[in-house]
């Protein structure tokens, strides 16, 4: 039996559904954290649902700070949603607190769980399958920086060190080029040098954060469509998940990972590297949406940058994937030989496109810049 079902039981009776819980299924295709769908039943009503996750121990090594932001973070955007008239319990994720009022609850193994109320007759995508969809998740995002713009976002734990630091990155990369602990730096050479030719660039936007350029925000981290739940009768974008990344970081971070993710049609590994092409029209159809959510929150120095972090979270990926599988495929999980070089050559494949139309990614902000 897993580590998570082990204590199941425990986790369910330490928290207050109110109602009889009537089962505790796996749930979702996340690979983090262990997530279970808990169904109750009240005397009356129809079954009420919630999330149940173990929160990662490899992951997460601080759960206590990970809870601190994300209890912050969603009491605030409660606060924001119910003030323009919004339906709090929908938009916003909630936390559901111990019998003991706490957070989260650590089981007798030293595992941490939180719950969270299930939101109905919402759809979690996994693919854009329609540019309407993926402006849908663009002005959710969009809107979620809108709402958090004032909140203090260094007051926040950083629950992944240095994540989006692309200077650090490089460094790592360096220092695995340097080891070549599996001989296989020979077999990159392209991509080794594609990666150190773009070295000033890993500094553009950390030193436009050093110099005040670039404000720090509260950052989403993880902005692929997969986390917006879209509302089932309207289509739009409801409510922000997985906010276990929630950081201080740069907006042009959240903006460009979504760029990374949803602006192209090939799979992550696509090994014929000529599908490999930024689609312009996605790209132009998510700045639209995108700018519309935030609804003018933005520093023009940001609404500047954006192509930037497009290209900068693509570059960095593509690093990331290089040093894995440089130090031999320990940390993105592989199915087969050579799997992560292919994955660095389609991002930076991407790049490449990406610098072709830096002209048109430039022209895109200003045209949809909102007053």
């Amino acid at each position: 039996m897993a580590a998570a079902e082990e204590r199941l039981q425990e986790a369910l009776e330490a928290f207050d559904f109110g109602a009889p819980v009537v089962g505790a299924l796996r749930y979702g295709k996340g690979h983090v954290n262990d997530t279970f769908c808990v169904h109750t039943q009240p005397d009356e009503a129809p079954c009420r649902r919630f999330i149940l996750q173990r929160i990662s121990p490899v992951a997460f090594k601080k759960p206590e700070e990970l809870m601190e932001n994300i209890l912050g973070v969603t009491e605030y955007l409660g606060h924001q949603i119910t003030a323009a008239g919004g339906d709090r319990s929908r938009e916003a994720m909630e936390v559901l607190r111990t019998r003991e009022g706490k957070a989260y609850y650590t089981d007798s193994g030293g595992g941490a769980w939180r719950v969270y109320p299930f939101i109905e007759h919402t759809l979690c995508h996994q693919t854009a399958e329609t540019p309407e969809l993926f402006a849908a998740s663009g002005r959710a995002f969009g809107r979620f920086q809108r709402l958090l713009r004032d909140y203090p976002a260094e007051t926040l734990h950083e629950t992944i060190p240095r994540f989006h630091d692309t200077e650090d990155r490089l460094t790592k990369l360096k220092a695995a080029i340097e080891a070549d602990a599996l001989g296989r730096a020979e077999d990159c050479g392209a991509e080794i040098a594609f990666a150190m030719a773009r070295e000033a660039d890993c500094s553009v936007a950390l030193q436009a954060l050093r110099e005040g350029a670039l404000p720090l925000r509260v950052t989403h981290n993880d902005t692929k469509l997969n986390n917006v739940l879209m509302d089932e009768a309207t289509g739009e974008g409801l409510c922000i998940i997985d906010l276990d990344t929630v950081m201080p970081g740069l907006v042009i971070n959240d903006f460009g990972d979504s760029i990374r993710f949803g602006a192209n049609h090939c799979a992550e590994d696509e090994r014929d590297l000529g599908k490999v092409a930024l689609d312009m029209e996605l790209y132009a159809v998510y700045t639209d949406a995108f700018l519309e959510g935030v609804g003018g929150a933005l520093t023009d120095a940001e609404i500047r940058f954006l192509p930037w972090g497009a290209k900068l979270m693509t570059l960095e990926c593509g690093i990331r994937f290089l040093t894995d599988y440089l130090e031999g495929d320990t940390y993105f999980r592989t199915s087969r030989p050579g799997q992560n070089l292919d994955r660095c050559r389609t991002q930076f494949k991407l790049v490449s496109d990406m610098e072709t139309h830096w002209a048109e990614l430039e022209a895109i902000s200003e045209t949809y810049r909102k007053p």
